[in-house]
């Protein structure tokens, strides 16, 4: 499911060229999750890493993850 969550977050990337001719990349579901890379492809690599580290962050803190489409990570409390 994990897996599932990163691909579906990273369908809702949103990129731009900056003057610098750099590439600025965000996931607006994701607060703070950004990156920046010489290209198109470095700057995915780089989103879906810190994407990655997010993620785990977030699990390991007990954070609320925000529901992507219906994939939904946060655990069920009893």
């Amino acid at each position: 499911m994990l897996v599932e969550y990163i691909e579906a977050a990273m369908d809702r990337a949103s990129y731009e060229k900056l003057n610098t001719g750099e590439y600025y990349g965000e996931i607006p579901l994701c607060p703070g999750v950004w990156a920046t890379g010489r290209t198109l492809e470095k700057c995915r690599r780089e989103l879906k890493e810190v994407l990655e580290d997010w993620l785990l962050l977030k699990l390991r803190d007990g954070d609320t993850i925000p529901v992507v489409g219906r994939i939904n990570l946060n655990l069920r409390r009893a």
